[in-house]
């Protein structure tokens, strides 16, 4: 695992359109197609990071509270599945139904959508207003493995009221810190 921090896509960019497998239900959930949300959170994640699981509970506890707000939610996982078969799609899915997501969870197998959003680790978030135009990036709040800090959700809890109130999440914005995607080699 190398410790990688987010990219910080620039704030203002409208959201790179993607169509992915829903791993639990095998059927294909294109970002356009979604509609009428106050907002739409994307979640770059994954089954094996530490970092993943640290806030994991966390992030399922906030996609059940904003998704009954209006916000759309959805966790996305590119890692090459080659070299990490615990976050293929068979995985995904059992992590998924084990872990009763209320979100779907996607699979990136070519990786062009991380690549379009410019993620860079796991977890990685951005924040998207209702007309999908990118208002939050980076860090769910200042806990890491072992750093004795609690998961409070904080940063990003900030950011999803403040997108539900009509207003702009302060521009104090922290990168998220993680593993980094797994490429595939070229």
């Amino acid at each position: 695992m190398a410790r990688t921090e987010s990219n910080m896509l620039p704030l203002g960019t409208l959201a790179p359109d993607f169509t992915l497998p829903e791993v639990v239900t095998g059927q294909a959930l294109k970002l356009s197609d979604q509609r009428d949300y106050a907002g739409y959170l994307i979640v770059f994640m994954c089954n094996h990071c530490p970092y993943v699981v640290h806030v994991l509970e966390e992030l399922i506890r906030i996609a059940h509270a904003y998704q009954a707000r209006g916000i759309r939610v959805m966790g996305i996982s590119s890692n090459d599945q080659e070299m990490y078969p615990q976050d293929g799609p068979e995985l995904m899915k059992t992590l998924a139904l084990e872990k009763q997501f209320d979100f779907p969870y996607l699979f990136d197998e070519s990786q062009e959508i991380a690549k379009a959003y410019d993620a860079a680790c796991t977890p990685d978030f951005y924040l998207f207003d209702q007309d999908k135009i990118l208002v939050y990036r980076g860090r769910m709040d200042e806990s890491r493995p072992q750093s004795n800090l609690p998961v409070t959700g904080r940063d990003l809890r900030d950011a999803l009221d403040a997108v539900l109130e009509g207003k702009s999440p302060s521009s104090a914005q922290f990168p998220s810190m993680g593993c980094n995607i797994k490429w595939k080699v070229q």
